[in-house]
């Protein structure tokens, strides 16, 4: 029952295109309320609260920090699946369990 609500708050917010799938991890790393968690993505990136609900903005941030990005055909260049991940761990400074995982297995820990 309580998925759906983290569902409409990451979805109301644009998701990957914007920074709403960010948003949400800090809601559900940190326990942070939703302006706190906003508040918090936007200093890690250097943007406003106003700019992570902005889709231009937010393609130009994810791509210049390597955060991933929501595109129908993947450019090779760009973050994309774990190096997201990796990066989005990194600059929000959590632990994604995905990552940590990977990290174990491949013997980077």
């Amino acid at each position: 029952m309580g998925q759906e609500a983290t569902h409409a708050i990451c979805a109301g917010m644009g998701g990957v295109r914007t920074a709403g799938d960010l948003v949400l991890r800090m809601q559900l790393a940190k326990k942070m309320k939703i302006d706190e968690a906003k508040e918090y993505v936007a200093s890690k990136l250097g943007v406003t609260v106003a700019e992570l609900c902005d889709v231009v903005t937010m393609s130009d941030v994810r791509r210049d920090m390597g955060l991933g990005l929501c595109h129908v055909e993947p450019c090779k260049e760009e973050n994309n699946g774990m190096a997201a991940k990796f990066r989005i761990a990194e600059v929000l400074d959590i632990k994604i369990n995905s990552v940590e995982r990977f990290k174990e297995r491949a013997g980077l820990k």
